[in-house]
């Protein structure tokens, strides 16, 4: 057998395959006493059914199709392991069949085109000298004290006012009548714009603009009309940017009472004994947090300079592999929402989320790509020890560690901690100026609207199959 091959674009390698007379000749005989065998024609024993009878009912385009299919999977096989090609996924036949069929004789030598896809070439062009910016996140001593106030609203007891008119933070208990504007000028109820007994807490932002702002100053047992408009934006669109009242009567006023900051107020809220310890603890914690976002920043600007020196063949097979774990990871987040996707998710449906996540898809492959690079010219790899470490921290977590899959878990630890340790050799061997917080903030918020975009196309997708199963 003849093997020639050509490079093509986007990683893949095309094979010009020429099969020898005597084997175009074996694999057609041995295809047609086969189907011989298997067929049953009125009037003959099962596998005594005579060559010609069988030609003349099943006709040669058929037995001569199959012979070819056998013939080319053989041929790519053997071509693909002694030309030694590190193939990716099944190979691509880029002849027609339909005129390999018309050209096929058996006994004759048969020539063919098919292609299959290898790992990407690669080519990094420099991965040091690179001068970034990064957003610098700072830790502000405000966070503790907000988080603890946050503690004492959570254990918050309400208390009865009847001294005093309503205030921000207050609890109010109210009845509620809303009538939404018609197009004769005339005001009507709407539904589900009526309540007893409702409580609403006093704070901006939980109604639209004006109602809990027309409550405050409101004393017990009085009643008051609020004319106020709902916003444009509103989600339910026949309501949105109409003119509605309020009829509103103030039934109980409660007032937030906090408990005092103090020692037992941090045994009951944390594991620690005394407030010093609780304060102590979040004070670290939030200084790590604002270390570790510094340096996810430092990551991600090194990571988008390097792609502008990334020059990759991306083969479609990795693409679309890549594309399917995306729909996959979609699909879980939507089914721990309680959508039930085994029924939502089609397979066309499936297809047009693969194809929506491409974008994504592709940017994740080259930037594993661009690390691996780094990786290879470094010659930067893990230590077992470093591995198997992470390995047992991971499965000191897991209820049942006797379930996992230790070869999957060693294959995902050593992705991650290669990962860290390029990321870390990057961020040493470049200039990373880090700037304030916010400064760069359009730019990351573009590359956040990217990354989402898989997801949300996906959650598109099956609530759209959710709706049409509903109707």
């Amino acid at each position: 057998m003849k093997v020639t091959q050509e490079q093509l674009p986007d990683s893949q390698v095309g094979l010009q395959i020429e099969i020898p007379a005597e084997v175009s000749k074996q694999t057609y005989e041995k295809v047609l006493n086969k189907l011989i065998k298997s067929v049953r024609i009125p009037g003959f024993r099962p596998g005594k059914v005579p060559r010609q009878v069988f030609l003349q009912r099943f006709g040669t385009a058929q037995i001569k199709a199959a012979a070819l299919e056998e013939l080319v999977q053989t041929a790519v096989e053997q071509a693909i392991k002694d030309e030694k090609i590190e193939a990716l996924g099944n190979y691509q036949l880029t002849s027609e069949f339909d005129e390999l069929i018309e050209q096929y004789t058996p006994g004759e030598v048969l020539t063919f085109q098919a292609s299959v896809d290898v790992p990407p070439r690669v080519t990094l062009d420099q991965y040091t000298g690179l001068e970034v910016k990064a957003e610098e996140v700072k830790y502000e001593d405000s966070k503790v004290d907000e988080v603890l106030e946050q503690y004492r609203l959570n254990l918050a007891t309400l208390v009865p006012i009847e001294d005093r008119a309503a205030q921000m933070g207050d609890v109010a208990v109210v009845d509620f009548e809303g009538k939404i504007e018609q197009e004769d000028g005339s005001f009507e109820p709407f539904e589900g714009g009526s309540a007893e007994d409702f409580q609403v807490e006093l704070k901006e932002g939980g109604f639209i603009e004006g109602f809990v702002e027309g409550i405050v100053g409101m004393s017990l047992d009085e009643t008051k009309e609020l004319s106020l408009t709902f916003p444009a934006d509103y989600p339910q669109e026949d309501l949105a940017g109409k003119a509605a009242q309020f009829t509103v009567t103030v039934k109980e006023l409660k007032e937030k009472e906090l408990p005092d900051l103090d020692d037992d107020f941090a045994e009951e809220v944390s594991e620690f004994e005394t407030l010093a310890e609780l304060r102590t603890s979040l004070e670290e914690r939030y200084q790590q947090e604002a270390q570790d976002k510094t340096e996810s920043n430092q990551y991600e600007a090194l990571l988008g300079a390097l792609l502008k020196h990334l020059d990759a063949e991306i083969p479609e097979t990795l693409i679309r592999r890549e594309a399917t774990h995306l729909v996959q990871q979609a699909a879980v987040q939507l089914s721990r929402q309680g959508l039930d996707i085994s029924k939502m998710l089609t397979p066309e449906i499936v297809e047009n989320m693969r194809e929506r996540s491409r974008p994504e898809a592709i940017d994740r492959l080259r930037r594993t790509l661009a690390l691996g690079e780094v990786a290879k010219q470094e010659s930067i790899s893990v230590e077992e020890a470093a591995l198997e470490t992470r390995m047992k921290e991971m499965l000191d977590e897991v209820r049942n560690p006797e379930e996992v899959d230790r070869d999957r878990l060693r294959e995902v630890v050593n992705e991650e901690l290669l990962q860290e340790k390029i990321l870390k050799w990057l961020a040493e061997n470049n200039t990373v100026e880090l700037v304030p917080e916010g400064s760069l903030a359009d730019t990351d918020d573009e590359q956040a609207d990217s990354e989402a975009t898989a997801t949300a196309a996906a959650e598109t997708e099956v609530e759209a199959a959710a709706a049409a199963e509903e109707e």
